[in-house]
């Protein structure tokens, strides 16, 4: 990993770090502030500018995220350039387009608002050169392996559930004697990653502490609803000790719910990793949480993106986030 020694360099980590949890829910230039015009991070064109495309800068973590990849770009002696699609999938492939054609980048990180409209922008990327780095998997994009000139950095769903149940079950083993009865906080139809994330958590618990039982499930929300879903399952299930809260906002309500009910939320665990759900990690209200490294992985995206503008001939890679079990103690 490439040493972070300068002020501006760790001000683009701090930018990022701020910012990341958002992406979790985002299965997806001149800069342009929420509002339109645009502004430039630098000068150079060419191989020496890239294109930053988040979901839409409306999202403050995506405004977050911008401002660390254009920070950390002008550290390596890049000009990034950052497009706002405004959540609109149609936007983001017609600015990304233009962009492209006009030769004026040689590389573009694009976080897809839809993955499946930007099939003619990956045709057109690859007949001007220009590197592209691309969220999810070649399949998201109606590609079959790995691609000339394209890079695509993914969430490794089944590892992230597979900690986060082993967490949970040994949180039980340890606290519980092994046997709990267990509240599962699931997410929406249609999130990223739902099936293989959460019947990772499934799986991992039911090996882990086999005589834990899930007894209620609830849908994550905002933390209000989350607290009011929570806190009728306990009406419901008084004996549940122990929850898989899915995000911060999950398990916060859950917290807030055993709070409200004059009880103890003995086991918890989730993805996510503000800094309020860290603190309760530290205060022991929270056993575990698996945490993305989205810092560590702007700078190895931002790395592998300018290496293959060096060449983009040749074929890209498949990234990971990295991610880290987060425990008290640890």
């Amino acid at each position: 990993m490439t040493s972070l020694t300068t002020p501006k360099r760790k001000a683009a980590l701090a930018a990022v770090a701020a910012g990341s949890l958002m992406l979790l829910a985002a299965c997806g230039g001149d800069t342009q502030p929420a509002a339109g015009a645009a502004t430039d991070a630098g000068s150079g064109s060419g191989s020496k500018n890239i294109v930053f495309s988040p979901l839409g800068l409306q999202i403050p973590a995506m405004q977050d995220l911008a401002k660390g990849v254009q920070g950390y770009g002008q550290s390596k002696g890049f000009s990034v350039t950052v497009q706002d699609p405004a959540l609109d999938p149609q936007k983001q492939a017609t600015d990304l387009q233009s962009v492209v054609e006009s030769g004026k980048a040689g590389g573009a990180w694009v976080i897809a608002v839809a993955p499946n409209a930007l099939s003619a922008l990956v045709k057109t990327a690859q007949e001007k050169k220009v590197a592209l780095l691309l969220n999810g998997t070649p399949e998201d994009y109606g590609l079959s392996g790995m691609q000339a000139g394209i890079t695509f950095d993914r969430i490794d769903y089944l590892a992230q559930g597979q900690a986060a149940g082993e967490e949970l079950g040994n949180c039980i083993n340890e606290k519980l004697d092994g046997t709990a009865q267990v509240l599962f906080e699931e997410s929406s139809p249609g999130t990223a990653g739902k099936a293989e994330y959460e019947g990772a958590v499934k799986d991992a618990l039911a090996k882990t502490a086999p005589d834990a039982e899930i007894v209620a499930t609830t849908t994550v929300s905002e933390r209000a609803k989350a607290q009011t879903d929570v806190g009728s399952a306990l009406q419901g299930h008084p004996d549940i000790q122990a929850v898989f809260g899915q995000n911060d906002e999950g398990t916060l309500g859950a917290l807030g719910a055993f709070a409200a009910a004059g009880k103890d939320l003995t086991c918890a665990t989730e993805t996510g990793g503000n800094d309020e759900v860290l603190q309760a990690v530290k205060d022991g209200k929270i056993y575990a949480v698996v945490a993305l490294q989205f810092a560590e992985d702007m700078m190895q995206s931002f790395d592998t993106l300018t290496a293959m503008m060096a060449d983009p001939t040749k074929d890209g890679q498949q990234l990971t986030v990295p991610q880290k079990v987060i425990k008290a103690g640890a």
